[in-house]
């Protein structure tokens, strides 16, 4: 069993481990070491940045929204970091957070989630898919890692009550 709550700053250090384990998988970002906390909550859209957590307090696996531009046409559009951590993942905690994110968006006037995946994580693009997201397109040879270039899966989520 697990809650979703808005992220503390207690949390960062388990939040950063998540996200060193994502890094280290070599199929999660494209990113080699992790933002710094001033740099994840800064650059985030604070009211977004979610964490799902154990019965005792464990942080299990966060979500956050991302701007994708500073222009104002794109204000509400933005991109979604989601990682669990490797004990807890097939628990529903992802397909949990993702939800929680989704609403939380709606409530920030978000109308258009997007999401870019490396073509091989399946499971995350199926987990995109069960919370409503679309592909839109793969961005072939997007960027190099580790030497081998990836190809990326462009999903996007427009929201129901946002911006039609």
């Amino acid at each position: 069993m697990f809650e979703i709550r808005d992220y503390r700053q207690p949390d960062w250090p388990v939040v950063e481990a998540i996200y060193r384990e994502g890094i280290r998988t070599g199929n999660a970002t494209f990113e080699t070491k992790p933002k710094s906390e001033d740099k994840w909550t800064g650059g985030s859209i604070p009211e977004s940045q979610l964490v799902a957590v154990s019965r005792d307090g464990t942080v299990l696996g966060w979500a956050v929204l991302w701007p994708v531009s500073d222009r104002c046409v794109y204000g509400g559009v933005t991109e979604v970091s989601i990682y669990v951590a490797a004990t807890a993942r097939g628990k529903g905690i992802g397909k949990g957070l993702l939800n929680a994110l989704v609403k939380r968006a709606e409530t920030l006037g978000i109308w258009t989630m997007q999401a870019g995946i490396f073509e091989e994580n399946i499971a995350s693009i199926r987990l995109h898919e069960k919370c409503g997201f679309r592909i839109v397109g793969v961005r072939e040879r997007l960027g190099a890692l580790r030497g081998a270039w990836k190809n990326v899966v462009l999903m996007e989520k427009r929201s129901a009550v946002c911006g039609i």
